[in-house]
Order: C-alpha cells, then sequence, then structure tokens
C-alpha cells in the first residue's frame, strides 16, 4: 500500500517530488494547470523527462493529475463542454508526456436536468478524450459527494458509462469523503463490505486504480463535499482502520486531499506529513 497526497508543483514539476518527499509521500496527484482556469502551459519533453528522473530517483509513484475543477461533462453550455473535453485532453496528454498513470477528474454536475439527459453527451465527450489520447495512460472516474446535481455519487451512474464507453482505459477513483457524504458507511466494517460488494457488482474493483483518503466534515449520507484531516472527521480514525484493512485496498496508493494542519501562525496548506504519518501508522497496524 502506497501512502500519498496532492501536491503543489508551483516553481516547476519536478517540486512536486521535493514536496512528496518532505512529507514522506510514496506517491502523488498533481494538477495538470491551476484548477480554477482553463489556461495552461506547454510542458516541454526536457521537462517531462526531468519530471519522470526526479520521481525515479525519489522512489515516488504512482503519478497521477487530477482534472481541472471546471470540467463539467454534464452542462448544457456547448462552450463549456468543448473546453472541458480539450482539458482533459491536454491532461491526458501530459500524463503520457510525465510518466503519470492516469487523469483522474470529476464528471460534473446535470444542474438539474437529470443523469439520463446528460447520459448520451458524457459518454461521447469520454469516448472522444480516450480517442485523442495516447494508449499508455488512464482516464478515471472520480465519484462524487451528491452536492450540486453531480454525477456518479451512484455507483451505478459510474458503471452505465463505463458500460456504454467499454474502454478499458477507462478506471475508477474512490473517493472515502465522497463516498460517506453521498451515504456509503465506509467507516464500519458491515457498511465497508456492502459498500465493496456494490462497488464489485456495478463497476468491478479490477477497475478501482487509486484511492482519496479524506475524512469528512460532513454526516453520513449529508451529499456535501467537505475535505476532513485524517482522524478529526466523522469517518475518523477507526474508520480508516477499518477501510485499510479491506483486502480491495491492499495494492492500491491512497492519495491524501485534506485541509491540513496548521503550523505555529501559518494557516494549513492541504495534505501534509501529519495526515501521511498517520495514514502510514494506520496501515501499519492493519498489515
Amino acid at each position: 500500500m502506497r501512502i500519498g497526497a496532492h501536491v503543489s508543483t508551483s516553481g516547476g514539476l519536478p517540486t512536486g517530488i521535493e514536496r512528496a518527499q518532505n512529507m514522506g509521500a510514496d506517491a502523488i496527484q498533481i494538477f495538470g494547470a491551476p484548477p480554477q482556469s482553463w489556461r495552461r502551459r506547454v510542458c516541454t519533453p526536457e521537462e517531462g523527462q526531468a519530471f519522470r528522473a526526479a520521481a525515479q530517483a525519489a522512489d515516488v509513484w504512482p503519478v497521477f493529475i487530477h482534472g481541472v475543477y471546471l470540467v463539467n461533462l454534464g452542462t448544457s453550455n456547448p462552450e463549456n463542454l468543448a473546453k472541458s473535453v480539450e482539458a482533459l485532453i491536454a491532461d491526458m496528454r501530459l500524463s503520457s508526456l510525465i510518466g503519470c498513470k492516469g487523469v483522474i477528474f470529476h464528471i460534473g454536475s446535470h444542474r438539474g436536468a437529470g443523469f439520463a439527459a446528460t447520459f448520451g453527451q458524457i459518454v461521447a465527450s469520454i469516448a472522444r478524450v480516450l480517442d485523442e489520447t495516447p494508449d499508455d495512460t488512464w482516464l478515471i472516474l472520480e465519484n462524487s459527494a451528491g452536492m450540486g446535481d453531480s454525477i456518479g455519487s451512484k455507483f451505478s451512474e459510474l458503471a452505465a458509462i463505463m458500460k456504454e464507453v467499454g474502454s478499458p482505459r477507462l478506471k475508477v477513483c474512490l473517493d472515502t469523503q465522497h463516498a460517506f457524504a453521498s451515504g456509503y458507511q465506509v467507516a464500519t466494517p458491515d457498511g465497508l463490505a456492502a459498500t465493496m460488494d456494490e462497488l464489485e457488482r456495478e463497476v468491478g474493483l479490477a477497475n478501482l486504480v487509486a484511492v482519496h483518503a479524506n475524512d469528512s466534515k460532513c454526516p453520513l449520507g449529508g451529499g456535501v463535499d467537505r475535505h476532513e484531516n485524517i482522524g478529526e472527521g466523522h469517518i475518523g480514525r477507526e474508520g480508516f482502520r477499518v477501510i485499510m484493512g479491506h483486502p480491495a485496498f491492499r495494492d492500491l496508493p491512497f492519495l491524501l486531499e485534506v485541509p491540513g494542519f496548521p503550523v505555529g501562525d501559518k494557516k494549513p496548506e492541504g495534505p501534509d506529513k501529519e495526515n501521511v504519518d498517520r495514514l502510514k501508522a494506520i496501515a501499519a497496524e492493519v498489515g
């Protein structure tokens, strides 16, 4: 089990590896572009090779890219849909260039139109992204917390998209906070067993390639996307002992997307060594 975190690459891609090392992370997730913008700079082959070399030297793997937050494949706005598809294509090409496993992204929101009404558009968009990007990188659906008519809070929605697209390159990342907020009880043995049975039945555990390890500020079924530091939320430390002890997660990377803890007068800056250490301690306990 690799314990990793989302890290900043401010100052250049290889700085993400340095930040991972400083917090003891074994794996990382990065943004390929500013998360709240459509703008992006082009990564050169030389930069890509430098990043690959830094990751290999530091034994930091696997590496994932997270799509920008503006992506919405359920939008009714043609311009935003086109930009969403283009952003995913750009991230997928970057993923291949720098040696990532793939691009994890939020499918988006149907804005009240309903999943069925947007289904064809979502499938066609994903198919185009896969058609126009290298075969050595995955496109990875992330389950949502269910807020704002978001798509993919139910495993059945992820399954329907995957079945219709029909590509072995389309995978899934399970976010623990999103699952909990959307009503999946992942913090107890019986609840997690039922959750994983449904995930296997709908999606197939072989298609699960990463875990976003986040505690929850939101109670079970609250439907709100609010991450908390490990052990400080409604899932809790014992809940993560349950999760990390499940055999389905034994060989998967756990990627932290938590707020982090303040250091002195400094505000929290996201995933940090304390959260990495907490997850590693739990992993050691469950063997």
